[in-house]
């Protein structure tokens, strides 16, 4: 080998030996221990391995390297003694190769006693042995033994899996015909307080309150509710997203009937004016409250309809009408114009066939047949006027059972109108049949014969409450009567009012008020019984008791008359007031006796009324309404 070669080698064997040793410099601080600030002991001195034999050049040339760390040292370092300045030793001197490596072998250092708080509980693991690196190394134990950490498992809410798919499905499942926006949100507002999980389906379809609501929205026939409003929706059970439209769809769906079954299907007070029930509709929070936490979901459904005993013989009977097919036969009557008492037409065969009557001689619309259509127009709620109308002829293009179950369905609808609770003891005054109750525990404890309205002044339909009771009263003409009488007859002559014994006095807004005083011509009789209503009608005596004996009573301007007040005053007013006390007051000026406690009150148009017996009885739809009713029913099913 050539001596540049030789000498480039030395060198750079010298170098590395060097900076090997930069760690392990003897003027290093090792006073402690920078993690565990704890001294650390004395290290003993370290004798690094001999360099290999380098030319006298080679020496040289390594001698003459600058350092740049006076700390750094070339020369072999001897046990006790700090290694030469290489600036200062011989560059000539040989190196020392007679001394042999050393191993590096550091003492464990000594731990302060571990405080027994911090002493594990667990049993610490097994030393580990870690692969040498270079050299032997002591086995390394762990300072803290790691405890044994428990699995967890965690547990979520049944139904979270649906929540995504809740969540997406909402906006479009609520999407409900005659559902309102209300409901809807309130529905949503539901589903997000129940974390968007299902209400009524499991991974495998419906739940026990699921199925019991399904089968309560089969059964919607049965109380005259239309089936089809309430479809239940399809799904397969292994589709997730379809089981959340389905749960979403199923809690509208039962929203819709509960609302239905109180009243909701039709606004009373679009009907007419004089209609102004007050619907108790609950709302969609209520239902699915009530729906969610019972026991039998289905039955808490189903309670929404009217509990009443006269609902429940109209829904017995509806079904008894239903058992049983049509034996009319039915009559293909061609169109054409009205036919009336004494008009020739070739019509009149298929009419009298219609209506069950023999064949006549002369196709002639005689006083037979206009007779029984009369029966008939009054049996399917039509104006009973006998003439063959356009409407009368649809009417008699539908079966007999289809035209009684169309009336009954429309009477079992304005039992909805009425509160579900009637009251313990209460007063109902069924308009059409022109009679007052007071019932008592369920029981009828006292009837009379009424007076109702003319059909052009009709009798509203509203519950409320009486609560006081006035002996000699005055009448005060109302606005309608007082439009259509009094004024132009005080146009006519300025006494019109005071020959008739009224009051007549000039109001703040310059109007009139027209009173007539206590007394027999009275036109309130010698007591009336007060629920203030919107209406301003209520129950009282009249002067004209000889009206109770017609058939006919709908003569009075939109009150009812009862034919003997005074034993119906007491009824509602109790033993401290008896019949004979009472007529002491008369002739003695008003005066204002109070309920012992109001007293509820009940104005119902009632047309269908089914007995104990289970036999119908139907009254004259005198105001049109029960027509209005199914009318409105049949558009809304088409």
């Amino acid at each position: 080998m050539r001596p540049r070669q030789w000498a480039k080698l030395t060198s750079a064997s010298a170098l590395a030996i060097i900076l090997g040793c930069l760690p392990l410099s003897a003027e290093t601080p090792l006073n402690t221990d920078a993690t565990l600030g704890i001294p650390l002991p004395e290290q003993p001195e370290l004798r690094l391995p001999d360099v290999a034999p380098q030319a006298p050049a080679a020496q040289a040339a390594t001698a003459a390297i600058p350092s740049a760390d006076a700390e750094i040292a070339t020369g072999t370092v001897t046990p006790g003694s700090r290694p030469q300045d290489p600036t200062k030793q011989d560059a000539a001197a040989p190196l020392d190769t007679t001394e042999e490596a050393v191993t590096l072998d550091i003492p464990a250092v000594e731990m302060p006693a571990a405080d027994p708080a911090l002493t594990p509980v667990v049993k610490s693991p097994e030393p580990v042995e870690i692969a040498p690196q270079g050299g032997p190394l002591r086995t390394v134990e762990p300072l803290v033994p790691l405890p044994d950490v428990p699995k967890v498992a965690v547990e979520l809410p049944p139904g979270s899996e649906f929540s995504a798919a809740i969540a997406a499905a909402l906006p479009e499942a609520l999407m409900l015909r005659r559902l309102g926006e209300r409901e809807r949100n309130e529905i949503a507002a539901a589903y997000k307080a129940n974390e968007n999980r299902p209400f009524w389906v499991g991974a495998k379809g419906w739940n026990e309150a699921g199925k019991h609501i399904a089968t309560q929205l089969g059964r919607a026939a049965e109380d005259g509710l239309r089936p089809n409003d309430y479809g239940l929706p399809a799904f397969e059970a292994s589709d997730k997203a379809k089981l959340a439209e389905a749960d979403i769809r199923l809690s509208a769906i039962a929203v819709l009937y509960a609302r239905d079954a109180r009243g909701g299907r039709l606004n009373p007070r679009q009907l007419s004016k004089l209609i102004t029930p007050t619907l108790y509709l609950p709302s969609a929070t209520e239902v699915l409250s009530e729906l969610a936490g019972a026991n039998d979901a289905g039955a808490v459904l189903a309670a929404y309809n009217p509990p009443h005993e006269g609902y429940r013989r109209l829904k017995a009977k509806l079904a008894e009408m239903r058992e049983h097919l049509d034996d009319t036969p039915l009559v293909r009557i061609p169109a054409g114009p009205p036919l009336k008492l004494g008009m020739r037409d070739e019509r009149v065969p298929l009419v009298r066939a219609r209506l069950g009557l023999g064949p006549s001689e002369e196709p002639v619309f005689d006083r037979s047949t206009a007779l029984a259509l009369t029966d008939f127009q009054k049996k399917a709620g039509l104006p009973a006027n006998g003439i063959l109308s356009e409407r009368t002829l649809a009417a008699l293009g539908k079966p007999a059972s289809a035209r009684g179950e169309e009336d009954i369905v429309a009477q079992m609808e304005r039992w909805r109108w009425l509160p579900p609770d009637l009251g313990t003891d209460h007063i109902i005054a069924n308009i059409p049949e022109m009679r007052v109750r007071v019932m008592r525990s369920g029981k009828v404890v006292y009837e009379t014969r009424a007076i109702i309205g003319k059909p052009d002044s009709a009798t509203p339909i509203f519950s409320h409450k009486m609560d006081h009771v006035v002996v000699n009263p005055s009448w005060y003409v109302p606005p309608s009567i007082l439009k259509k009488e009094f004024l132009p007859g005080l146009a006519a002559d300025p006494e019109y009012a005071a020959k008739r014994g009224y009051v007549v006095t000039r109001t703040k807004g310059g109007g009139i008020s027209v009173r007539q005083p206590p007394g027999e011509r009275n036109a309130l009789g010698w007591i009336k019984f007060m629920f203030p209503n919107e209406h301003a009608v209520y129950l009282h005596d009249t002067p004209n008791r000889r009206l109770f004996a017609g058939e006919r009573r709908a003569l009075s301007h939109g009150c009812v008359r009862v034919e003997n007040p005074f034993a119906l005053a007491d009824q509602v007013l109790g033993p401290e007031w008896s019949h004979e006390r009472l007529k002491r007051l008369i002739g003695s000026g008003e005066r204002r006796i109070n309920l012992p406690q109001p007293l509820p009150i009940h104005l119902v148009y009632n047309t269908i009324v089914v007995g104990d017996d289970g036999q119908i009885t139907r009254f004259d739809d005198v105001y049109g309404f029960h027509r209005l009713v199914r009318q409105a029913l049949e558009q809304q099913g088409g």
